[in-house]
């Protein structure tokens, strides 16, 4: 199979390259710092981005991809479901 991109850097706004389930918890980090995530079911999103601030991304409707820098998906304020990280 071609493919067309496999010489270039990834970046911060290229597609994504892989992903991963998340289950949110209030103590342990992500596997990987995300690209962006995946919202599966709609909610309420809280998450450390890695320059280490706390935020709460309120509403997300279903099938929305998120472009933030995530280190941590807190289990505390989050009912977004679903979710997957993509880097």
């Amino acid at each position: 199979m071609t493919d067309r991109f496999a010489t270039r850097n990834a970046t911060p706004t290229s597609p994504a390259y892989s992903g991963f389930s998340i289950t949110a918890d209030d103590a342990l980090p992500l596997e990987e710092v995300t690209r962006a995530l995946y919202i599966g079911i709609s909610g309420n999103l809280s998450a450390t981005l890695i320059s280490g601030e706390t935020l709460t991304f309120e509403n997300l409707p279903s099938g929305f991809i998120l472009p933030v820098r995530i280190s941590h998906v807190l289990a505390t304020g989050t009912t977004a479901g679903a979710l997957v990280g993509l880097v």
